[in-house]
C-alpha cells in the first residue's frame, strides 16, 4: 500500500479499540478543551520577550545567517541551530513560573 507523502496513513480501527489513551494524552486533552493550554502559550510567548530571550535567539539567527550567507541557510538548518541553544537557555523562573501553574491546573482539574 502507498502511502500518502503529506500524511501518516490512518490507523486501522481495531488497534484503537483496545488502547487506552496515557496520562499525558489526556492531560493534554484536558489543557486544550479548557483553553488553558493557549493560556499557558501566551503567557511563554509574554516571559521569553520580557526576559530577553526571544531577542538573543533572534541575534543568533542572524549572526548564523550573516556567516553562512543568506542564500546557503533554510529554515531546517536554523531550527536544527537554535532548537538547542533555545531549550538550554529558557530562563529557570519562567520554567518554574509555568510547571507551578500547570501543576495549579491539574488540581484544579482533578486529575
Amino acid at each position: 500500500m502507498k502511502h500518502s507523502v503529506n500524511r501518516p496513513p490512518t490507523p486501522d480501527a481495531a488497534e484503537d479499540q483496545g488502547k487506552e489513551p496515557t496520562l499525558q494524552e489526556i492531560i493534554n486533552i484536558k489543557l486544550i478543551e479548557s483553553g488553558e493550554k493557549e493560556r499557558l502559550m501566551e503567557l511563554l510567548r509574554e516571559r521569553l520577550i520580557d526576559c530577553g530571550w526571544k531577542d538573543e535567539m533572534k541575534a543568533i539567527c542572524r549572526a548564523y545567517i550573516k556567516k553562512k550567507g543568506r542564500n546557503n541557510v533554510t529554515v531546517d538548518d536554523l531550527v536544527h541551530l537554535i532548537t538547542p541553544k533555545g531549550r538550554a537557555s529558557v530562563p529557570d523562573n519562567v520554567k518554574a513560573d509555568l510547571l507551578q501553574r500547570i501543576r495549579t491546573f491539574l488540581m484544579s482539574a482533578a486529575l
